[in-house]
């Protein structure tokens, strides 16, 4: 199950990289509504797994942090219809709860190191955005610099993501395969064990044989 949750997860990150990337570098209004449709329920479902995973480890920042992250990306999936100028409230919205979402995935030590520095550096780009949208400029979810530069960060932060859950389920599998002979060679040994153990006289027995003779 451990396993199945990690690979799951790890194809939602990977939905959500590669779709809504290239949402990002398509012009055709629908076509990019639809990829980053796509990107979000990806992005939902993975996060939302990643949030009991941790949720059930008893590591609460890293549990919260994906679930703020999975509501981040329900926010902009709600305004993706819209079009671009419809949805920069929802955008806003969005990138705001990403920026606090990666903090709180990034700053414990569950992850290895650059993994947490590419997270913190992809929180303060969509930080400066979703600022810089409030402040009441209007910006679009494909303006460059930002948030445009901002993407290849978090997409190289999920990548982290996923090379860490699929080598934990490496791992695991590695494990289960060490254990798995010890336990058969275990099992080969119980049944001789019993034979010896039935073979040897116990203690009465021997105390009536003794008192015969």
């Amino acid at each position: 199950m451990h396993k199945r949750l990690n690979i799951v997860a790890a194809v939602g990150l990977a939905l959500g990289a590669v779709f809504g990337l290239a949402g990002t570098l398509v012009t055709e209004p629908h076509l990019q509504a639809t990829l980053w449709g796509i990107d979000s329920v990806g992005l939902v479902i993975a996060t939302s797994l990643l949030s009991m995973k941790f949720a059930r480890q008893r590591n609460d920042f890293i549990a919260a942090g994906f679930l703020v992250f999975a509501l981040g990306e329900s926010v902009m999936l709600s305004g993706t219809a819209a079009g671009l100028v419809g949805s920069v409230p929802s955008f806003a919205a969005g990138t705001a709860l990403w920026a606090a979402a990666l903090l709180l995935v990034s700053i414990p030590t569950e992850f290895v190191i650059w993994v947490r520095l590419l997270g913190v550096a992809t929180s303060i780009l969509f930080v400066i955005t979703s600022a810089r949208i409030y402040w009441g400029e209007a910006l679009l979810p494909t303006a460059s610099p930002l948030p445009f530069y901002a993407y290849p960060f978090l997409v190289l932060t999920f990548i982290g993501w996923i090379w860490t859950l699929l080598r934990e389920a490496s791992d695991d599998d590695l494990k289960r395969g060490t254990e798995q002979p010890v336990r058969q060679e275990s099992d080969a040994r119980e049944p001789r064990t019993r034979a010896k153990i039935a073979k040897q006289p116990n203690a009465s027995t021997r105390r009536i044989t003794r008192h015969r003779v």
